[in-house]
């Protein structure tokens, strides 16, 4: 199914979760958060959190620096 990451077309498995797309996104997980169609996800809902064909999700990956 595809679904649309920061803007564009994403392919993911039928029945991926949130957990599913950021696992493919990045390696590391921490510093990432996820809107939804315009609501966060809580980390703490990522599993559950599945996602439908046309989703679209935001990500954004926190980076420190000084």
């Amino acid at each position: 199914m595809q679904v649309f990451v920061n803007g564009d077309p994403f392919e993911i498995d039928a029945g991926a979760s949130v957990s599913d797309l950021v696992a493919k996104l990045t390696d590391d997980p921490r510093g990432i958060a996820i809107e939804l169609n315009r609501e966060i996800v809580p980390k703490s809902k990522h599993a559950e959190t599945s996602l439908k064909d046309g989703d679209r999700l935001e990500v954004v990956q926190f980076v420190g620096g000084g």
